[in-house]
């Protein structure tokens, strides 16, 4: 009887490991899917955003309760400026690198901002 009952679990323990590898593989091609289309999804939203080309603070208006350069939902043309980033005491105006619908402003006026930081994103 023991070897009976040693061959069983045998039998048993080689279909987990076979059930183990094949959700294994599974997960594997799942996750590079997934990472295939946030790769993609990330390249889309990298087209359609306007960074910060230096470090510095952000304004969004030209003067102090001046009106905003740019608002969500206003049409832009590449070169329109979209904020200045003041860095040194210099006012260094942030063009936009393409036309398009302001979808969202990533920051706020006054707000401190890093190289390469998103400003803007368009539609």
């Amino acid at each position: 009887m023991n070897c009976l009952a040693m061959e069983i679990d045998k039998k048993i323990v080689k279909k987990l490991i076979d059930a183990l590898e094949d959700l294994k593989k599974s997960i594997k091609a799942s996750n590079q899917e997934i990472s295939t289309d946030e790769t993609v999804f990330e390249e889309l939203e990298e087209i359609n955003t306007i960074k910060s080309p230096i470090i510095g603070t952000a304004y969004l208006a030209p003067e102090p309760g001046g009106k905003n350069f740019v608002e969500i939902g206003k049409k832009i043309k590449k070169g329109d400026t979209v904020m200045i980033v003041e860095a040194m005491k210099t006012m260094n105006h942030v063009p936009s690198n393409k036309d398009g619908v302001v979808k969202k402003i990533s920051v706020e006026d006054g707000q401190p901002v890093e190289y390469g930081q998103v400003l803007v994103v368009l539609e």
